[in-house]
């Protein structure tokens, strides 16, 4: 036989004994593999090495030994864009498109050295999407969109395999179905081979010819796909939360619990929507015939009020009254999104594993993420060494031996682990005050809406620093969290309960198709904000937040978390408390939020006459001779003086200067509050003239950043109505732009 027939019959891939290291944790333990032809589907949990395998195979992280051919060539050892030529195409976990550059960009880039059969008009040809959406940049592709874009990417090097990571990660089932069909047209002819890692068994068991069973680093069991799909008990074994001695002895306790029947609510379904009602005492099945679910768990056919698919019995109809229909909902039965627990299981692990068992009862899909630092094996989902991976300067910054450090360290790396997951339906956390103070920056982290509780024993005091300007639920432990007894048993299992809802049940969106802006308000610039909502809300969904320090943060959290669109700002009063020291300060990222998202913003000097404090004998002792104002009983207002508002006014402009979105920032002359006017107490046109002077000095106007000065008070009804117009004026620009 010669060479090359020999080759002929080589397979794809074959990967023999590959170990990989991070640091000192062995990642990949002897890895063998072989695909000859067709779809090899690699599956496991969370942090079993999938994804380091694929790195490892495209030659991104480094194997201390081991083999992989393609083809029958060594391509270990080699550099990325070799292993590429040799034509291997590379799906990574995310998308990883550019958000910047256009549909065709990507093509011409990737495709810059094309001499094969994959070009740009046999992509547009494959992916009729794409070539409707070819002028538009990543960021505003949808998720499925973008995964159609990341494969062309790969196809376009024209590759005997494709390597690819969790393609169905974050896409809708309509979504998958319509990846798993793009992955048969591939291989049907034979030319290309696949390597898929995926969460989702039933898309790696529809799609592929054999399936491989990743656990802790190696490759535990390879089989034909039908035979993993129809073996539950086999799926359970091999795939299932528990995997061994390794377990601790609480997750035994969890496993040995976990037969209870799953607990049911009840809910009724009128015309005019959802409405609240107890839980039966026993479910009350439907006799009704119904085709097999999917393997989604959604029944073909079946579909709530809104046409969307309801999941195999996640709504089961019981007794039907005239006016109304009862429902059964196993909460969050069914559902593609997860319930992250979050804490320290060397410490805590008994209780968060009790979580665990809590939710998956409800039908909830849970992943445990153990955020301790000490060392100890780990019996969660996600070790703690792959949460510090996500550190700037990898998990040796986290590892220190120096416990405050650590826990520092930790901290950073959960933030931006958290932000990675695409499956994430909700978080939650349980601790002391160490573990609190770990869990909630990630919380802060995620959008609001997501759900987010902390259980803690620090929940019945001050918990601001905790919760900050987001949506995070803190609820009080009352006993330590320290084993399971009568009083923590009902505590934790409430807190999992919640959870389960908040992620499970349905959210009846808003039906209008109006925009949500941003307003500030101070009681002192109340007839100011309301004429101009009156003005704007019949297109606009106006969400006014007071001025109160958390008020700003807020609104500029919901403008990082793209729920705002625009901004009109006319009370900044909180930079002066940033600046004087005062009690209602929103921090010196205050302004940041416009800077970052570039959103359309309207800015004025609303109540920037005053710092604020709470009652008299609260103001500190070098401000006792200003001028001081009992607005109420609790809060004392103190006139600022030219030199301050000049200082503030210099900061104020130099952060508009960094705005690269559409920007007017007005100026009320005859002045910047309701006190703020002749004969009211804090009346001082040479302080306000020191105000306005630095901004209009500092300030650096160009095409859509301007400055306008107003001959106007601003609470007068035509400052109001400037506000609206200049408002409307810039939303309209960026509303053509962004169509353009």
């Amino acid at each position: 036989m010669t060479d090359g027939v020999a080759r002929r019959h080589d397979p794809i891939l074959s990967i023999d004994d590959l170990h990989v290291y991070y640091g000192q944790g062995h990642v990949l333990q002897g890895v063998s593999l072989r695909l000859d032809r067709g779809v090899l589907a690699l599956v496991g949990r969370n942090g079993m090495g999938k994804t380091t395998l694929c790195n490892a195979i495209m030659g991104l992280v480094p194997a201390a030994r081991g083999s992989v051919l393609l083809g029958g060539d060594q391509i270990l050892a080699q550099r990325p864009h070799a292993i590429v030529a040799r034509g291997i195409g590379y799906v990574p976990q995310g998308r990883r498109v550019w958000p910047s550059l256009t549909v065709d960009e990507h093509l011409r880039l990737a495709g810059r050295r094309n001499k094969g059969s994959w070009t740009s008009e046999r992509i547009y040809q494959t992916f009729p999407a794409l070539a409707a959406r070819r002028r538009n940049g990543g960021a505003q592709l949808s998720g499925g969109e973008q995964q159609m874009l990341a494969i062309a990417r790969a196809l376009l090097v024209n590759p005997r395999l494709l390597v690819m990571d969790e393609p169905s990660e974050g896409l809708a089932p309509i979504i998958v179905e319509q990846v798993e069909q793009i992955l048969r047209q591939l291989t049907a002819d034979g030319e290309l081979s696949v390597l898929l890692v995926e969460q989702n068994l039933g898309v790696a068991t529809e799609v592929a010819d054999e399936v491989a069973v990743m656990v802790n680093g190696r490759i535990a069991r390879t089989m034909p796909a039908a035979e993993l799909a129809a073996n539950e008990e086999l799926r359970q074994r091999l795939l299932g939360v528990r995997q061994g001695s390794d377990e601790s002895d609480a997750a035994e306790e969890a496993e040995l619990a976990a037969p209870e029947p799953p607990r049911w609510f009840q809910v009724r379904r009128s015309r005019e929507g959802l409405a609240e009602a107890g839980p039966p005492e026993t479910p009350i099945p439907s006799t009704a015939p119904r085709p097999p679910p999917n393997r989604w768990g959604v029944t073909p056919g079946v579909t709530d009020g809104e046409g969307a698919p309801i999941a195999e019995g996640a709504m089961r109809p019981v007794e039907a009254a005239a006016e109304s229909q009862t429902l059964q909902i196993p909460v969050a039965a069914g559902l593609a999104r997860c319930a992250y627990i979050i804490g320290t299981f060397d410490t805590k692990g008994r209780e968060l594993t009790f979580i665990r068992s809590c939710l998956e009862r409800l039908g909830v899909r849970a992943v445990t993420v153990d955020v301790s630092t000490s060392g100890k094996p780990s019996p969660a989902t996600v070790s703690p060494i792959e949460v510090a991976r996500h550190h700037p300067r990898g998990q040796a910054a986290v590892f220190t031996g120096d416990r405050g450090s650590a826990v520092s360290a930790m901290a950073e790396a959960l933030e931006r682990f958290i932000a990675t997951r695409r499956d994430l339906g909700g978080v939650i956390g349980a601790g002391g005050s160490g573990a609190t103070a770990l869990v909630t920056p990630a919380m802060r982290r995620l959008p609001v809406g997501t759900p987010k509780l902390m259980v803690s024993t620090v929940a019945s005091g001050d918990v601001k620093r905790y919760v900050g300007a987001t949506d995070i639920c803190m609820m009080y432990s009352v006993t330590d969290i320290s084993g399971i007894n009568r009083i923590s048993e009902r505590v934790l299992t409430n807190a999992a309960h919640a959870l389960a809802g908040m992620i499970g049940l349905p959210r009846r969106e808003r039906s209008d198709s109006k925009r949500a802006i941003g307003l500030t308000m101070f009681g002192l610039t109340t007839p100011c904000v309301q004429a101009t909502m009156r003005l704007l809300e019949a297109d606009y969904d106006c969400v006014v937040f007071h001025a109160t320090g958390t008020g700003g943060q807020s609104m500029e959290k919901l403008v990082d978390s793209g729920l705002l669109t625009g901004v009109i700002d006319s009370t900044t009063t909180e930079v002066a408390d940033l600046h004087m020291g005062g009690v209602m300060s929103a921090g010196d990222d205050r302004l940041g939020a416009i800077i970052r998202r570039r959103v359309p913003y309207v800015g004025s000097c609303g109540a920037l006459d005053m710092v604020n404090f709470w009652a008299m004998d609260t103001v500190p002792e070098k401000y006792r001779n200003r001028k001081l104002h009992i607005h109420n009983p609790q809060v004392t207002l103190m006139r600022t003086t030219a030199e301050e508002n000049a200082a503030m006014g210099r900061w104020i402009a130099e952060r508009l200067n960094r705005c690269e979105g559409p920007v007017r920032f007005l100026i009320p002359e005859h002045g910047v509050s309701g006190i703020d006017a002749p004969g009211q107490p804090f009346h001082d046109p040479v302080a306000d003239r020191a105000l306005f002077t630095a901004i209009e000095q500092t300030f650096r106007p160009v095409a859509n950043r301007k400055l306008i000065r107003l001959p106007l008070h601003i609470n007068d009804p035509a400052f109001a109505e400037a506000l609206a117009a200049n408002f409307r004026e810039i939303a309209n620009l960026e509303s053509r732009v962004a169509a353009e």
